[in-house]
């Protein structure tokens, strides 16, 4: 595939070691995981797969100083028409780009996008998510970061080989490609990351934890938005109810979100929650901390 500038680039996996079984979410309907007694099947090979297409999105807006947001489509497999949406997060420093939950973008998005900057990093925080991380991979040369222990599993079979491996995975003590980030991580199954940037008050990016779906957009078909509401994600300043009840996090990482210093949340899924987002999601996360409890 061409890549930046026209410039040919091969992409050749790298062999590393994961574990625990995970998923990626595109793959996942309703959300699911097999968990155990696949840790050995993580040090064979990777196995890549074709990149999925670019599909519809809106369009690249800043609504924070060097932060742009951009929603996207999830189209499940099979022969019913569910789709929904996702959000990718686009932070800046210099004249850097850093991808924060990736979404494809097609021809005229990726020329909004270069014109902001230099893809340098990927950052992948849900488990359920990052199939379109091997795009950006091999189209702009980026690194790609995701937490430990989070593969990245084509469908359900916890034997399966994974279809990509990171350059980089975190921890809460790694060095992150932004000067001013830092992650909380959620012990779920598989693990799931918050990025924190200590900017205009503090900026929490989430992945499958924190949601904002106060209504269906134009990229949710009506099975998508009838099965989404069925099982409570149609709904403003949520925690993730799939995410909630199939990788259960503790409720002390989930207590511990009320303690971060943030004003901001920008959600993989739904729109930005811009000011008192502590405040705002509060209940929902004391809610939810008392059900996992």
């Amino acid at each position: 595939m061409a890549g930046h500038g026209g410039k040919q680039r091969s992409f050749r996996p790298i062999d590393r070691v994961g574990s625990r079984v995970g998923g990626n979410h595109p793959r996942h309907w309703p959300i699911r995981h097999l968990v155990g007694g696949a840790d050995d099947c993580y040090a064979t090979r990777v196995k890549p797969r074709p990149h999925p297409p670019a599909r519809p999105h809106g369009v690249l807006t800043e609504v924070l100083p060097d932060l742009w947001f951009v929603t996207g489509t999830v189209a499940m497999p099979g022969p019913l028409p569910v789709r929904f949406s996702r959000a990718m997060t686009v932070v800046r420093e210099g004249g850097r780009l850093v991808l924060i939950n990736s979404v494809r973008l097609d021809a005229q998005g990726l020329e909004a996008l270069d014109r902001l900057g230099k893809v340098t990093d990927v950052i992948r925080l849900a488990g359920n998510h990052g199939a379109d991380d091997p795009f950006y991979k091999e189209h702009y040369g980026a690194r790609v970061w995701a937490p430990v222990d989070a593969p990245y599993m084509p469908g359900f079979s916890p034997k399966a080989p994974p279809y990509f491996e990171p350059d980089e995975r975190y921890d809460a003590s790694t060095r992150l490609p932004l000067r001013d980030a830092s992650v909380h991580l959620f012990r779920s199954t598989p693990p799931e990351a918050l990025l924190l940037l200590a900017r205009d008050g503090g900026v929490v990016i989430a992945g499958d934890a924190l949601q904002n779906w106060e209504r269906r957009d134009e990229f949710f078909s009506w099975l998508g938005a009838l099965m989404m509401r069925m099982f409570g994600f149609i709904k403003p300043l949520n925690v993730g109810p799939g995410w909630l009840s199939q990788c259960k996090p503790p409720a002390e990482d989930l207590r511990a979100v009320l303690q971060l210093p943030f004003a901001h949340v920008l959600p993989a899924h739904g729109t930005p929650v811009l000011g008192d987002a502590l405040a705002k999601f509060r209940p929902a996360l004391e809610a939810a901390a008392a059900r996992r409890s």
